[in-house]
């Protein structure tokens, strides 16, 4: 196999490597910005407004012969991811990671994938023939990550200490302000994000579609989620002081999640999106929360208790039974196409060498 080859099969596992680590530094910078007092109705709106703002040059100057006409469905289509990721996930998101940690939150939407095959099958996007092994992993591989993410959340055990926290104070749920009710509604607000989350992944996979030029359907996302949000907020907050930023760690995290997890995000998942589907850009969710938690334990001195590496880990299992199973499909689907590929050639040249053949004997007599 040739080494383009070889690199243009790894792309699409690159990219999305890529944005776990870029999706672990914002779990971190944002949990810490929410316990400093930061407003996440206001950083919502901050974070998509940088977003927009710098993707826009990009779209204009790459697409500007490729860009497709605006319709009114496509248009309500893009209204519609606006309000499914800026608005409801990122809200969701941060109050649920703010009334539990970095950490949790992070293995708790290792549920992602799942819960996108799930939707996928639903509209059908995605096909199960449960008589073959590939569809039989899908579905129990979806099973096995709900049932960890409910051991997650039903069980916490002991803390387990690392070399670093050793000696260290750690960020007790209960010091903080944490009791049982508001972790529990913290989870229930991460699976309600987790769910926006997944259908944004389904509707953007449909709408690339009909508009297939990701820069531009990003900030046309971005632009869409700040106008929104911006909404809500006036109607949530009062007064100017939420508004208020300075340089500090606030700034950072509203510039840093609207280039990284905004800009760069949506951009990323739509092309590798339009190549693998939407089950793949949610596969790799396992590295992220393994990168959270050391750098939440590490940073922000959180306990990870041995319930939530038991439950995380039986989600990876799940998850990688889902993955095998959808590795599947695109190796079938990439052969039915090389087939599809090569018939007409193949039959082109049977007719080229028939007529050879004839050509090459002689005319019999009258």
């Amino acid at each position: 196999m040739e080494c383009p080859e070889v690199l243009r099969k790894a792309k699409p596992y690159f990219l999305m490597i890529f944005l776990q680590f870029g999706f672990a530094g914002m779990y971190v910078i944002s949990v810490a910005s929410l316990k400093q007092g930061m407003n996440h109705y206001v950083l919502v709106v901050y974070r998509n407004a940088v977003a927009a703002v710098v993707m826009a040059p990009f779209a204009f100057w790459f697409e500007r012969k490729v860009r497709p006409k605006m319709t009114i469905s496509c248009f309500l289509k893009i209204m519609l991811l606006g309000l499914l990721e800026p608005v409801l996930d990122q809200n969701l998101y941060y109050v649920g990671a703010k009334l539990t940690s970095a950490s949790f939150s992070a293995a708790l939407y290792n549920m992602l994938p799942a819960v996108t095959f799930v939707l996928a099958i639903l509209l059908r996007m995605e096909k199960i023939k449960i008589k073959e092994r590939r569809g039989q992993a899908k579905v129990v591989g979806t099973l096995i990550t709900v049932a960890g993410a409910l051991v997650m959340i039903m069980y916490r055990g002991p803390i387990i200490e690392f070399v670093w926290t050793k000696g260290r104070a750690h960020q007790d749920d209960a010091a903080a302000g944490h009791n049982s009710a508001e972790w529990l509604k913290g989870t229930f607000l991460l699976i309600g994000s987790c769910f926006c989350w997944s259908a944004f992944f389904i509707v953007q996979s449909n709408t690339l579609r009909s508009y297939p030029a990701e820069l531009t359907l990003t900030t046309w996302i971005c632009t869409m989620g700040a106008a929104q949000s911006t909404a809500v907020t006036l109607v949530m907050t009062r007064g100017r002081k939420p508004w208020a930023i300075g340089f500090d760690m606030r700034l950072t995290t509203a510039v840093y999640s609207g280039i990284m997890c905004s800009g760069v995000a949506y951009y990323v998942q739509g092309l590798v999106m339009k190549e693998r589907g939407p089950v793949f850009v949610t596969a790799f969710n396992p590295l992220c929360m393994i990168i959270v938690a050391a750098m939440g334990s590490f940073i922000l001195a959180e306990e990870i208790s041995l319930g939530r590496v038991i439950g995380a880990l039986i989600i990876v299992v799940g998850l990688y039974m889902l993955i095998w199973g959808k590795s599947k499909d695109y190796e079938l689907q990439t052969v039915g196409k090389d087939a599809a590929m090569e018939l007409p050639t193949s039959k082109a040249n049977a007719v080229s060498a028939e007529k050879t053949t004839t050509a090459g004997r002689p005319t019999a007599a009258l």
